[in-house]
């Protein structure tokens, strides 16, 4: 069975005259609500400016920017389709704690309060503008186009001149009703343009004075969230890099600055063996060379832990592999990534795995660990998860502190459950 529907104008049409009816009934009822304003924001501000000296102005002024409040709600919701986004409320004063006539009060020291008034008092002039264009366009439009529908119910004496007359175009019929056609294929062809600017001129009015001030305040807390957030950045980096330079200090003076004292002092035992017994000599030479191959394997760890060279040239994923091909306890690898990422970004996500399964081999007694390295929409998400003991903390002082610095500093998050018994699951989301 088939289903026939009625044929609809393509997508641009209907968004086109979708707009021309919500601009053209947004300024039609703005007009009559900007006299309606006007003549009652200005009757009872001014009464209550007038009485206030005998209090009883007061409560009249509230009255007003109560009314007003009303009015700006009311605004705000027909501007947002005009603009094509919603418009949020603005912050108003409150003394929620303040007594009942402190609270009543408020309104007058709050300056969106007070813009509210001012909008209710002017809005007519951008509205009385918008309106006039708007009408004078359509009206054009629809005169033109159906001048031939109408044109001869229209009494015409012997001395009465038509526009085409006045113009030198003739007087005949024809004549005058192609020149009202093309007239209203004038207006109908720049009615969109006309009513949108319209529109806009009387909905940023609008916006500026209900929402501008409200905008500017999110715009400075979002700048000093943001300066905020790099303040942490940088202390997390620079927390982060003194942290690997003291590790890699105590690392370097734990193992290879001792082989290579002992390595000094074996050779120079031999030296002196020498002359007296070559054996002896030849043994000390033997075990010096064993300790210059540890040294060499332990300065290449160091290396690794630093910058391997597998990551710089294979990317991520080779990395990761061979991370945990060397790991003491068995790894579950599942890390998808076919394409190169920043050095950045594989050299964060390489330090989250490795310093992770560091601590899982330290401290874990864990039988097996899951390592998942995925990529979304908004960048990396990096999970390590273990079956060991639990009880892993970010807190300053424990071991995942340094890491916790490392992924802040690189923008990202990182998150740990490690219930007491329960095993450790660590969660680094790394922003590309």
């Amino acid at each position: 069975m088939t289903t026939t529907h009625a044929a609809q104008p393509p997508a641009p049409i209907r968004r086109l005259l979708r707009q021309v009816a919500i601009d053209t009934q947004f300024v039609l009822v703005g007009f009559p609500l900007g006299l309606i304003t006007v003549t009652l924001f200005m009757s009872l501000f001014f009464t209550g400016i007038g009485l206030v000296i005998i209090w009883v102005g007061l409560p009249i002024l509230v009255l007003t920017f109560m009314v007003a409040r009303g009015f700006a709600v009311l605004e705000r919701a027909r501007i947002a389709p005009v603009l094509g986004h919603p418009v949020h409320r603005p912050h108003y004063r409150s003394e929620p704690g303040a007594g009942p006539l402190r609270r009543m009060l408020a309104p007058l020291a709050d300056g969106q309060a007070w813009l509210d008034v001012v909008h209710g008092m002017f809005r007519f002039i951008p509205s009385t503008i918008a309106f006039c264009f708007v009408v004078t366009w359509w009206s054009g439009a629809i005169a033109g186009l159906t001048s031939w529908m109408w044109d001869w119910s229209i009494p015409r004496g012997p001395d009465d001149q038509d526009l085409a007359e006045l113009l030198g175009m003739g007087d005949g019929t024809g004549t005058r009703l192609l020149l009202y056609f093309a007239i209203g294929v004038f207006f109908a062809g720049t009615l969109y343009p006309v009513l949108r600017a319209s529109a806009l001129l009387e909905a940023y009015f609008a916006r500026g004075l209900l929402c501008g001030v409200n905008e500017l305040r999110e715009q400075v807390a979002e700048a000093n969230a943001a300066r905020t957030v790099a303040q942490q950045q940088k202390a997390a980096a620079v927390s982060a890099e003194a942290n690997a330079l003291r590790r890699l200090e105590r690392d370097i003076h734990d193992g290879p600055q001792q082989r290579l004292v002992r390595l000094a002092m074996d050779l120079g035992r031999a030296e002196q063996q020498f002359a007296t017994d070559p054996a002896a000599a030849r043994a000390t030479v033997a075990e010096a060379l064993t300790q210059t191959r540890e040294t060499l394997d332990e300065l290449r760890a160091l290396s690794r832990g630093i910058a391997p060279p597998i990551l710089v040239d294979r990317g991520l994923q080779a990395a990761l592999t061979a991370l945990a091909g060397r790991s003491l306890i068995p790894v579950e690898l599942d890390a998808p990534l076919a394409d190169r990422l920043e050095p950045t970004l594989e050299s964060t996500a390489y330090f989250v795995v490795a310093e992770a399964l560091t601590n899982v081999a330290k401290h874990s007694n864990a039988n097996e660990v899951h390592v998942s390295v995925r990529r979304n929409a908004t960048g990396l998400i990096v999970s390590v998860a273990d079956d060991g003991v639990g009880g892993a903390s970010v807190a300053k002082g424990h071991g995942l502190a340094g890491l916790d610095d490392r992924v802040r500093a690189a923008g990202g998050v990182l998150d740990v459950s490690s219930p007491a018994g329960g095993g450790t699951r660590l969660t680094a989301a790394l922003p590309v």
